[in-house]
This record gives C-alpha cells, sequence and structure tokens, in this order.
C-alpha cells in the first residue's frame, strides 16, 4: 500500500488555484456543454471519459507522436481536477469516447480505465502484442485489470492462465475469459529473489520458481511458457515472472503494488532474450479500440456490483482490505437508479 500524495498540492504547484478536490477517473455520461473549438462531440452524445489527459499544445503532442509518452501527460481526475465523482465532469474533448449502446451506465463507466491499461499492455508494444495462440499469464487475474486483460486475451485469441491468490476465484476467471488457473498461495518463494551467490537460498527459490512455472504448464494443459506476462504486483513476482517468462518473450508492467525494490537474475533476461516493458494507461486509439470490443460483445465490462453515490468512501475501504468484490464495481452519480441507459 503506497503513501497518499497531496494531489491538491501537486496541482498548486503547476499553477492551479483551486483548494479541493474531484476524484474519479472513470466515467459515462452525456455531454452537457463543450468548449468553442470542440468538433469532435456536442451537447447531448453520450460517452465514456477515458483517463488520459495532456496539454493540446504540448510539442511531443503536436509532433504526431504517442501522447503517452509526453510531458504534460496526466491521469483525469487523479493528477487533475473535476474527475468524476461530481454532478459535472470536465473532461478534453478526445477524451471522450462514444458510449456503446447496449451498456447500461454503470456498465459502461466501470471498465475503462482498467481496459484500456489493459489493452495498451497487452497491444501496445509490438512486435510483442497478442496473436492467436499465444499464451499470456495474468497476475491479479480476478481484479479490475487482471478480469480485462483476460476478457481481452481470449477476444484476441490468445490463452490466458490467470493467477489468483484462493481457488474461489477460480470459477470468475474461467468465465471471463482464462484458459486456466494458477493459485499462488501453493507457493511460498514470492519476494526478493536470494543472491545468486548463496547457493543454498538460490536453490530453494529456483525450486519454488520451477514449480511455479510447472503449474502453469499444467493449468494450460501443455508445456508452453508465457510469450507476455502482466504484471503489475512488481516486487513479489517479478523475479518467478522472469523465470518464467518465455524464451523472446515480454513481461509488461504498469504497477508495483506489492513494492518497487525489484530483483531478477539478468542471465534469463539476456541469454533467453526477453524484454521488460513499462506501461501506462493508454492513448485515444487504444481507447477507441478496447471500447469496440466491448460494444461488439467480444469483451465484458466485468460490472460486479453497483454503488450509490454516498458509499464512495466504503467503496475504497474495501479495497484497501482486499475485500472487493472481482471485477469492477460501478457508482450511480446522477442516474437515479441502476439499469438504465441501455438502448440496444
Amino acid at each position: 500500500l503506497g503513501y497518499p500524495l497531496d494531489v491538491i498540492g501537486e496541482r498548486q504547484k503547476l499553477g492551479e488555484p483551486e483548494d479541493f478536490h474531484a476524484g474519479g477517473s472513470d466515467c459515462s455520461g452525456i455531454v452537457w456543454a463543450v468548449g468553442r473549438d470542440v468538433r469532435s462531440v456536442k451537447i447531448g452524445d453520450e460517452v465514456i471519459v477515458h483517463s488520459g489527459w495532456w496539454r493540446p499544445d504540448d510539442p511531443w503532442v503536436r509532433s504526431g507522436k504517442d501522447p503517452m509518452l509526453a510531458e504534460s501527460t496526466r491521469i483525469w481526475g487523479y493528477q487533475t481536477n473535476y474527475g468524476s465523482y461530481c454532478q459535472f465532469a470536465r473532461a478534453q474533448a478526445h477524451q471522450c469516447v462514444p458510449k456503446p449502446a447496449r451498456l447500461t451506465w454503470e456498465q459502461a463507466g466501470c471498465f475503462l480505465l482498467c481496459a484500456s491499461t489493459a489493452y495498451r499492455m497487452l497491444m501496445g508494444w509490438a512486435p510483442h502484442v497478442v496473436e492467436r495462440g499465444d499464451v499470456v499469464l495474468v497476475w491479479g487475474a480476478a481484479g479490475g485489470l487482471g478480469s480485462m486483460a483476460l476478457e481481452i486475451t481470449r477476444a484476441l485469441g490468445g490463452r490466458a492462465v490467470a493467477v489468483v491468490s484462493d481457488d474461489a476465484k477460480k470459477a470468475f476467471c474461467l468465465e471471463h475469459g482464462a484458459a486456466g488457473v494458477v493459485n499462488r498461495s501453493q507457493f511460498s518463494h514470492w519476494g526478493p529473489m536470494p543472491d545468486t551467490k548463496d547457493a543454498k537460498a538460490y536453490g530453494e527459490w529456483a525450486k519454488g520458481a520451477r514449480a511455479f512455472g510447472k503449474a502453469v504448464w499444467d493449468a494450460l494443459g501443455e508445456r508452453t511458457s508465457p510469450r507476455i506476462v502482466f504484471e503489475h504486483p512488481g516486487e513479489a513476482t517479478l523475479p518467478t515472472s522472469e523465470f518464467v517468462c518465455a524464451t523472446g518473450g515480454m513481461i509488461v508492467i504498469c504497477a508495483g503494488t506489492t513494492g518497487y525494490n525489484v530483483t531478477l537474475d539478468l542471465r534469463y533476461h539476456w541469454m533467453r532474450q526477453k524484454r521488460f516493458q513499462g506501461s501506462h494507461l493508454s492513448n485515444d486509439e487504444q481507447a477507441a479500440a478496447v471500447t469496440r470490443l466491448v460494444a461488439e460483445g467480444r469483451v465484458d465490462p466485468c460490472l460486479s456490483k453497483t454503488h450509490a453515490f454516498d458509499d464512495i468512501p466504503a467503496c475504497h475501504q474495501l479495497m484497501l482490505e482486499n475485500r472487493h468484490p472481482y471485477g469492477n464495481m460501478g457508482v450511480l452519480v446522477n442516474a437515479p437508479k441502476p439499469g438504465q441507459g441501455a438502448t440496444a
């Protein structure tokens, strides 16, 4: 668990005057007003807002390069104000993606941050993109991010092996696209890797890593190692991710939920020519692409439960205590009741 940042103070350092913060980085709704230069959306449009925010006058963005690598890029509703937890959210026009007509407001508003992040991880780093038959190892597969990775991998023809903390999550993962499931609680070698000079300790660790790799094969039903490892725990799992990743494969990571200090046996990295790739949020094209998969019914938003606006603190507490339901939670801000908004 990280330490809270003073997001108000960080914004004020950039010259913003507000002494309050309206958070929330996932959103669906109706466009109420537009700026004078906006042409891509109009009042009355039903949209989803993705969380990639950047300055339109940023030289990097204006040059046509990936805006997610621009210096001005921020997470909307976290590093910017006026996010989704308020009556009127303020977003940039490029963040708006057409809402799939088949979805309710809460379904449309719960998935895109996780889904677009997962899509960029799985499809944004050529040549390591999911192709038919590819094996993808997904850590934390029953969570919001992991469940989206399962769904996307299946939609693209890949085979996801889900890693979970208990067997109760197995059915959920299989329902949402996993080809197999591994329970990580059956192994005890997690955490920083021992010094390679300590033959006994390293041998014990390697024994655990090999056993985990075999469990991945067993879950899949064949001796094929993952071409892509979908990482976000970080410190506790990266040594094993490096070990089990296929020769020439990629470990792609977007977070470090168990810690930021990483140990790796680099011999497995250079001799087997593996790739270690960082990834963050998504650009407009990637957000639109994964939303199309949802609109086509090929990816499920994995909405687990819908809460009232006043329940937002309780939802955060559930996540703090790791008691939140599988998949993604939704919150009604303006909608009077769940189940509204679907028109197809």
